[in-house]
């Protein structure tokens, strides 16, 4: 109704200036006709785009059905790609944060371990609430590390699929864009969680000398304990 109104307003427009156009001299004429010219292409344009969307007057080049899909597939490229890389860099610095606590944790099992035989009782109840803390640290660590490995998952998945949309749209230089920094993206990953696996390895190490070091030591304290309580005539051979 409203292309219907338009088309009709037009039409009374170019019907009022009808008299004016065609009682004026001869080189008048030729602008008068060049106007409705105009005047019926504008409303051709309007009967044409009523019904779906707003069309301009003057037809802009280059906006074939190809060409707008080439364009939507290279926005979803880049956005897949800002996704890709916000992910990459959470997961990288939360495996990196979870390598820092873990080692902390072996230095101070480590410094543990070496003053074991010289603490006094509250000396190693305070070294051990501070492992507690720095073990709880850890898992908090790790539970941070698994979701943003979550969504770094989802984003590589997201890019790939929009690196084969790009390429099977036409937007070949984009699909290539989004294939070279899922690449980038996975290696720089890949180097961050072997610094993770090493890391744990160490733990895993310390703490297999942390058991080994404290039962030493209960069987040192129990002997000691014996040998003290056993009377010196026993000791002795007659």
């Amino acid at each position: 109704m409203a292309a219907l109104r338009k088309v009709t307003t037009c039409l009374r427009l170019l019907r009022s200036s009808a008299p004016v156009l065609f009682t004026s001299s001869k080189p008048a004429v030729h602008k008068a006709v060049k106007w409705t010219n105009i005047v019926y292409t504008g409303i051709a344009s309007l009967t044409v785009g009523g019904g779906l969307c707003a069309v301009p007057f003057r037809q802009v080049e280059n906006l074939s059905h190809d060409s707008l899909i080439k364009r939507a597939a290279s926005l979803v490229t880049d956005s897949s790609s800002t996704f890709l890389s916000q992910t990459s860099l959470a997961l990288i610095d939360a495996i990196t944060e979870y390598s820092k606590a873990v080692h902390t944790l072996i230095a101070l099992q480590k410094k543990y371990l070496q003053s074991l035989e010289n603490l006094t009782p509250k000396e190693e109840d305070t070294i051990w609430q501070v492992i507690i803390g720095q073990r709880s640290q850890i898992s908090d660590r790790q539970d941070e590390c698994k979701r943003f490995e979550s969504s770094w998952v989802s984003a590589v998945k997201l890019c790939e699929t929009a690196a084969e949309a790009a390429y099977i749209s036409g937007a070949e230089h984009a699909s290539i864009t989004m294939r070279t920094n899922i690449q980038v993206a996975q290696s720089q990953v890949e180097n961050a969680q072997k610094v993770s696996l090493d890391t744990d390895r160490k733990l895993a190490e310390t703490k297999v000398m942390e058991v080994e070091r404290v039962m030493q030591y209960v069987a040192s304290s129990h002997n000691n304990v014996e040998e003290e309580e056993v009377p010196e005539a026993y000791l002795r051979e007659d």
